[in-house]
């Protein structure tokens, strides 16, 4: 998770790998491999690339094709809106701004009155989540 800011930040620089060695003896034997290859496929004695991709997946098929159809979206945790992740970041926001714009109006007596209702909004959370888990 990126927090707001006001400053620029550093991205990675980006570079060029250029191979430093050229090995002429590797590249004549992909050149003559290749030429080889290109015979005995126009002699009949090789399949093509293609042939031989289009006889694969007639024989085996894709693996994937058909594998998630009978899925869905996961099953069996129902969420509620007051454990999401995201009401539980706008409650702590809000109680922060709350906090500080009655520390600013009414002064130190407001951060006790959060401390508090922190406190007591707490273990109310605690006491329903137990409640909870023991009706199952």
């Amino acid at each position: 998770m990126k927090f707001p800011s006001i400053f620029k930040t550093a991205r990675p620089m980006s570079f060029d790998i250029k191979p430093r060695y050229y090995d002429p003896v590797k590249e004549e034997i992909d050149q003559r491999t290749q030429r080889i290859k290109r015979q005995l496929q126009a002699d009949g004695k090789l399949k093509s690339d293609e042939e031989i991709t289009d006889a694969f997946r007639s024989d085996y098929g894709s693996p994937i094709r058909g594998a998630f159809a009978q899925g869905g979206p996961i099953k069996g945790r129902q969420s509620s809106i007051v454990t999401s992740a995201g009401m539980l970041r706008l409650f702590i926001f809000m109680l922060l701004i709350g906090g500080m714009m009655g520390y600013i109006y009414f002064g130190s007596i407001v951060l006790y009155i959060v401390l508090y209702l922190s406190i007591g909004g707490g273990l109310a959370g605690l006491f329903f989540r137990l409640k909870a888990s023991r009706r199952k």
